[in-house]
């Protein structure tokens, strides 16, 4: 499986996870009150600066993850064209590229492990109302691991669809990716009971 983390460490490698999930929600709730063009271009200039200081590395793989969104920001900027909303659209737009920028930073510079110590370390009061903090702090993690091998089948599976047809794929590529993620699953599934499972301790 391919991981969002960087390869190398950094300078945000040495601030501690939880500060970064902390100031990852601040931005965000803070962000939803702001409707200053200027402001939010700012915001994201400035996380911007702090991707680019990570390296040539971390602009690139932030590059490919946020490849996925511009059409879904291409269609709310349309919308709100059709509508003569088009200032609305543009703040909507800053908002969301500027969060999903910062969050791809966050989880570049955290190590998965340390991601799942840290949910179930949030989780760990709840585990005397029965809740599985370390079973939730694993799904979680393996979802963070899982994103980028789908997205990275999924290019794959289009590929091999164009270099045979010249239809699109569209909806046709849906059964092989799923097929794909099931025996995946199942893989990683037989790893974590061959160590012992993933019941709270």
């Amino acid at each position: 499986m391919l991981s969002l983390a960087l390869p190398t460490r950094t300078w945000a490698h040495r601030i501690p996870a939880g500060l970064k999930l902390l100031v990852l929600l601040a931005l965000s709730t803070w962000l939803f009150t702001i409707e200053d063009p200027g402001i939010l271009l700012s915001c994201l200039l400035a996380v911007g600066l702090m991707t680019a200081l990570l390296g040539r590395a971390a602009l690139k793989q932030s590059w490919r993850q946020f490849k996925p969104l511009w059409s879904m920001l291409a269609l709310l900027l349309i919308f709100h064209a059709l509508i003569e909303d088009l200032a609305t659209g543009m703040i909507i737009c800053l908002k969301i590229v500027t969060l999903v920028q910062f969050a791809n930073l966050v989880t570049m510079t955290t190590p998965l492990g340390s991601m799942i110590a840290l949910v179930e370390r949030l989780l760990g009061p709840l585990k005397a109302l029965g809740v599985p903090a370390r079973v939730i702090a694993l799904a979680m993690g393996l979802v963070i691991r899982f994103t980028p091998t789908l997205m990275q089948k999924t290019a794959q599976l289009q590929d091999a669809w164009r270099a045979r047809s010249k239809r699109r794929p569209y909806w046709r590529i849906i059964v092989p990716l799923t097929i794909a993620a099931i025996d995946d699953a199942e893989q990683v599934a037989d790893a974590i009971r061959a160590r012992g499972g993933a019941r709270d301790r």
